[in-house]
């Protein structure tokens, strides 16, 4: 089932500034997630299956898995340039 992508405060505004490559990428690695977050991403300390990291090439985001909403929250964007 797929998830319905959501943005935390501030991450939305570094994915918007990032150069359109880069977004874009990000973008795709985002809407994978979507339609599996556990097999996309990996864990982000102990694996409870709620909060994920998703690593690409540019960025690394801080994900918030919401089983019962079906919704996938990026709490924290980082671009690495």
């Amino acid at each position: 089932m797929t998830y319905r992508l959501k943005y935390g405060t501030g991450a939305e505004a570094v994915h918007d500034a990032m150069p359109p490559a880069e977004s874009e990428y990000l973008s795709l690695a985002l809407a994978a997630a979507c339609e599996d977050p556990i097999g996309a991403t990996t864990a982000r300390g102990e694996d409870d299956g709620v909060v994920r990291m998703l690593v690409t090439e540019h960025a690394i985001a801080v994900l918030l898995v919401g089983q019962v909403t079906k919704t996938l929250t990026v709490l924290q964007l980082s671009y690495t340039g």
